[in-house]
């Protein structure tokens, strides 16, 4: 599928896209590539392979840049990324994607994008604003989320979602890399080695990286965020067992005296006076229910109740 640059992308055949001799932006598949990458007269000294593309780049050639797309799913950063491969230089830049994850990305700029100076480079910078464009009502969601299990742990709620917590923070990490990697492969547009882009446009790339720096350090401020929830509800836990071992500490402390006794007068030795005094039942009783209001004044006085 191709397209020319013009005040919007306008969807165009191969044969009128060499006839007005516009800059254009091309989809084809892997196949579709290896059988047309000749007619597109690109100086590449490494061919581009889907099966090899881990991150996103862009690296210099001869007479082309080449490079690749890893986008992680917004859906579930943490998953599979989508990905596929790009070669440009000044005529244009074609896409190489067995899937429709580059098409959708320039459809989404399609729809919504008219310039009124048309270049390869504006397309570049709305092709990478496309990718990042709702990242930051997504880090907005994920603090909110966030916002709402450190409530919960200060309401001193005991299901706390932990196992969130740690995908949360797997995401995040995962969409701070890409931010990275984008910003890397900004600059090295910026760079313009090769001299493809005109020197009053490279501006929009230093446009796009200032973004993307700045959802860098939204996922930065995020990842801290979780961090501190994470130290937060083990300080949590921490407390409620604290709390445990202190009644547990009460009780015993209360029940050892009650226990010597016991002992005690459990031993039946012949000329104990108590075991036939008539009011030796009672003068226990007694003293013991003494010992265990004592004992909770005590602890009442001292906080530890």
């Amino acid at each position: 599928m191709f397209f020319a640059i013009e005040e919007t992308l306008k969807e165009v055949d191969r044969k009128e896209l060499k006839k007005s001799g516009k800059q254009f932006v091309a989809v084809l598949s892997f196949e579709e590539w290896k059988e047309n990458k000749d007619s597109f007269e690109m100086g590449i000294d490494i061919e581009p392979d889907l099966s090899e593309i881990f991150l996103t780049k862009a690296e210099v050639n001869y007479d082309s840049l080449t490079g690749s797309f890893a986008i992680p799913d917004r859906k579930n950063p943490s998953g599979d990324d989508l990905k596929f491969a790009f070669v440009l230089d000044e005529k244009g830049v074609v896409f190489i994607d067995d899937n429709d994850t580059a098409l959708n990305i320039i459809k989404g700029v399609q729809r919504t994008k008219k310039w009124k100076l048309p270049s390869l480079e504006r397309f570049l910078y709305d092709f990478l604003d496309q990718i990042v464009k709702d990242d930051l009502r997504l880090m907005e969601n994920y603090e909110n989320e966030l916002d709402s299990m450190e409530q919960s742990i200060i309401d001193g709620e005991e299901n706390l979602p932990s196992g969130r917590l740690n995908d949360i923070r797997s995401d995040i990490r995962y969409l701070r890399i890409h931010y990275e990697q984008l910003m890397d492969l900004a600059a090295e547009f910026e760079e313009n080695e090769n001299g493809f882009f005109k020197i009053e446009n490279l501006r929009y790339f230093r446009l796009f990286i200032n973004r993307a720096e700045r959802l860098h350090e939204q996922s930065m401020s995020l990842r801290d965020y979780t961090m501190q929830l994470r130290d937060l509800y083990k300080a949590h836990l921490d407390l409620k067992q604290n709390r445990i071992m202190t009644v547990l500490t009460v009780v015993t402390t209360i029940f050892m005296p009650l226990t010597l006794i016991v002992g005690w007068y459990g031993m039946n030795f012949r000329y104990m006076p108590e075991l036939d005094s008539r009011w030796g039942y009672p003068i226990t009783i007694v003293v013991s229910v003494v010992i265990v209001v004592v004992s909770l004044l005590f602890f009442k006085k001292k906080k530890w109740l």
